[in-house]
């Protein structure tokens, strides 16, 4: 869901549906300003044993954003995206990156397995892509 949904993020969820308290709470401990940022959220996942599937899915239904995307890809304010366009991309890194796309995009946790693989920032990573053209989606908490 994009910035125009915020106050509508649960919609994407069941009727009826509540938070997880154990995970609302430590989120509700760690957002400000009605944001969590991914890393953060991949905290307290890491925290509590939890997928991040289920750590967005709760700020979904508190209504909260993520905010500073560990891929740069959103939540970096009026710029929104802080990721740039790599220079050019290392033969290994392509050859990861196309082994692992799925439906012609590489999914999030997919790029951050990439970059604990080659031992590379998960933004370099996304540098990547912004060069091949290949979209990174789904997000791990749901945000794309």
């Amino acid at each position: 869901m994009t910035h125009s949904d915020a106050g509508r993020y649960s919609a994407k969820h069941e009727p009826g549906a509540s938070p997880d308290e154990r995970i609302a709470g430590a989120v509700r401990e760690k957002a400000a300003k009605g944001a969590l940022p991914c890393a953060e959220a991949e905290r307290i996942g890491a925290a509590l044993g939890v997928k991040l599937e289920d750590v967005g899915r709760t700020l979904d239904l508190l209504e909260l954003r993520i905010g500073r995307c560990q891929l740069g890809l959103f939540g970096y304010g009026p710029e929104r995206k802080a990721v740039q366009p790599a220079a050019s991309v290392a033969k290994d890194l392509d050859e990861a990156i196309r082994g692992r796309l799925a439906d012609g995009r590489l999914p999030c946790k997919a790029a951050w397995e990439i970059a604990a693989e080659l031992g590379i920032t998960r933004t370099e990573v996304s540098a990547a892509c912004e060069t091949q053209k290949t979209r990174i989606k789904p997000c791990q908490l749901g945000a794309f």
